[in-house]
């Protein structure tokens, strides 16, 4: 579990492996500074040593590198997978003084803004993986109203009414709250970042 916070933001990861394993398949990463907040959430394929090694490659050269923008990283993340099992890639970057973020995706992982007023912004991801092969993105860039709350959740995640949760004035630890009670899936790795920009 992490737990981030500032006067922009606030975040909370948690994750729960598949089955009994002591390895999870999915690997997160957030940062959070006076000027953005950065999240990477990678699964990799399968589940297992194979597939946290190829998720623990995206974060890691995403943490090495959190100045460059949301294009490149997604790049990166291609670059440092040849020769891995692949993995399911998402990142998101929020600019705090533009007041906007970039998303991009490629795989089976879901991204949900919703404003305070009930509007959501749901970026459609890319199909299949990273494994260093060519790839084209998707990378979209969004404004966002203050106090909007967002949901990045891997395939492994039990699904819930995700408009009525995060718009309701729940605090973010009551939401994690919330969410880890539903998560009752043990057939595959789980992951899930939820957090407000204020």
């Amino acid at each position: 579990m992490i737990h981030l916070k500032n006067e922009h933001s606030e975040a909370h990861a948690f994750q729960t492996a598949k089955d009994s394993n002591l390895i999870n398949g999915d690997s997160f990463y957030l940062t959070l500074t006076d000027d953005y907040f950065l999240c990477i959430l990678a699964d990799g394929l399968g589940s297992g040593e194979y597939a946290h090694e190829a998720s623990q490659a995206a974060v890691s050269v995403v943490k090495s590198n959190p100045e460059e923008n949301v294009e490149t990283l997604m790049d990166f993340c291609n670059k440092v997978l040849i020769r891995k099992r692949g993995a399911a890639v998402a990142i998101l970057k929020v600019d705090f003084k533009q007041r906007e973020f970039e998303y991009s995706c490629v795989g089976n992982i879901r991204f949900y803004l919703y404003t305070p007023a009930g509007k959501l912004t749901y970026p459609m991801p890319v199909t299949g993986y990273l494994s260093g092969k060519p790839q084209k993105y998707r990378t979209q860039k969004y404004t966002y109203e203050p106090n909007s709350k967002f949901l990045i959740h891997s395939d492994g995640f039990v699904n819930v009414n995700t408009k009525d949760l995060l718009n309701s004035c729940q605090s973010i630890l009551a939401l994690v709250a919330h969410l880890k009670v539903k998560q009752v899936n043990r057939s595959d790795d789980m992951s899930f970042i939820v957090g407000t920009l204020l």
